[in-house]
């Protein structure tokens, strides 16, 4: 059979390398890409939020009845009666982290939540992002139910699970090829670097001075979940705590790619290595 006529002007432009046309291709790729189970769950975050357009009492009942309030496990008052009666018990351990103050809020910890969220929804899939994002805030409200035994004010927000992702990420967002490295690779790739194990990354410089400034920061400025009343409006730093714990001690737990062995976590964490 004769060959189809060729067309030139299909051809890359001459005296181009054909590695320069395509990496001209691939820059017209989007520079930020989110994986799906990352876009659903802000675009829930968003539908949500649509409630402060309820009547004020409509939306505070839903505060209540799907914010998280200690005072519903306080068993000295009985004659208490917080909207929602035993079902919001236990519920809200999850739901007070889909509800947010005020656009500021929720913009804050959706923005912070881009770039570890995507990394970690890219690693662990929808169905295990979803679990662990439920699992962190309610670490999240047990620690906030700790340290606020009698509060009545509702905690809202999703800063523990926002924390959470972030202490997840870490354990292998400075990995050589992962998104905090030097050598970064792909989205995907770098999101499914093996991990390092938690000694060793408690060794690791970089991580110990993210931590130094993560815990600073929300001991002393503090943002995230809240108080609803304005009066006694107040930073629930200790939830944010509860869900980076949680999240950095269960990462193992949904974490799909194989673990790195100790001499191999060494070598592939050393991201300048080879410059010097």
């Amino acid at each position: 059979m004769d060959s189809p006529p060729h067309d030139s002007s299909q051809d890359p432009q001459p005296g181009l390398p054909a590695v320069q046309v395509v990496h001209e291709e691939a820059s017209r790729e989007p520079i930020l890409t989110l994986p799906f189970a990352l876009t659903a769950y802000i675009l829930l975050l968003a539908v949500i939020h649509l409630r402060v357009l309820l009547p004020p009492e409509l939306e505070n009942w839903t505060i209540d009845v799907f914010g998280f309030i200690p005072k519903r496990y306080d068993s000295s008052l009985l004659n208490l009666q917080i909207p929602g009666g035993t079902g919001a018990k236990v519920w809200s351990f999850v739901t007070y982290s889909l509800l947010h103050a005020n656009l500021t809020h929720l913009g804050f910890n959706v923005l912070w939540l881009l770039p570890f969220g995507s990394a970690l929804a890219r690693r662990f899939g929808a169905v295990r992002f979803f679990l662990f994002l439920a699992v962190t805030a309610a670490a999240g409200a047990l620690a906030h139910l700790v340290t606020h035994e009698h509060a009545v004010a509702p905690m809202i927000g999703a800063s523990a699970s926002v924390s959470g992702a972030m202490a997840a990420a870490i354990r292998f967002a400075f990995v050589r090829g992962s998104f905090l490295s030097f050598n970064r690779s792909d989205a995907d790739t770098a999101a499914r670097v093996p991990a390092l194990p938690l000694s060793r990354a408690l060794r690791d410089g970089r991580v110990v001075g993210f931590l130094a400034v993560w815990f600073g920061v929300n001991i002393i400025f503090g943002v995230g979940a809240i108080g609803i009343d304005s009066e006694t409006t107040s930073v629930a730093w200790q939830a944010h705590i509860g869900g980076f714990f949680a999240g950095l001690l269960l990462f193992t737990l949904f974490d799909p790619v194989p673990r790195a062995r100790n001499d191999a976590a060494d070598a592939s964490s050393q991201d300048v290595s080879d410059r010097i």
